[in-house]
This record gives structure tokens, sequence and C-alpha cells, in this order.
């Protein structure tokens, strides 16, 4: 275990955005964000006040999710789980280079 390196860094917290900014950026409409939210699609969603707020990862599975259900006419819950498994190799593919290059 010589071989360990130690990696070091530093904590970014997540920023938050409301329904609104996050329909923007989705290109879909409020009632659709909270369709999903209510529905319990979309992980990463929180009601402070009475008012729904979604994280920056969220609104990036929202992005995939309305993506999934325009293209291949999905329905909602066929998306979530598409851009779950999506998001699962993304991290399982970074994990995996990381190890690459620590044997090089």
């Amino acid at each position: 275990m010589a071989d360990e390196e130690i990696i070091t860094g530093v904590l970014v917290e997540e920023s938050w955005t409301t329904l609104e900014q996050a329909a923007a950026v989705c290109c879909v409409e409020v009632e659709w964000l909270v369709q999903h939210v209510e529905s319990g699609l979309l992980p990463g969603a929180d009601q402070t006040g009475g008012t729904w707020r979604l994280s920056t990862t969220a609104v990036r599975h929202a992005q995939r999710m309305r993506r999934i259900e325009r293209d291949f006419d999905a329905v909602p819950e066929l998306a979530a789980l598409v851009a779950d498994l999506q998001e699962e190799l993304d991290r399982l593919r970074t994990r995996l280079a990381i190890v690459e290059q620590r044997t090089v």
C-alpha cells in the first residue's frame, strides 16, 4: 500500500436555483418540473418556505429527462430511469479513468 496516493480537494457547496430559472434552463414549463418533483422522479429538489428550489445536479438530471422524453417519446418514469443509468455510467467512467491514470 505504499503506492497509495493521497488526494486532497475542496468540497464545493451545491448551488440552488428557483423553479423558474430551472425551467428556463431546461426549456420546459414550470408545471413540468413541479409534476416531476412531486412524483419523486426528480431528486435534488427542496421546498423551503413554500418555494421549490433545485440543485444544479437536479437541473442537469431534469435536462436529461426532458431530452429522453422528447427524443424517444418516453414516459416520465422511463426517462428518469434512463437518466439515472446515464449518470451512473458517467460516474463509473470517471472512476475508471482515475484508476487507469494511477496504473500508468
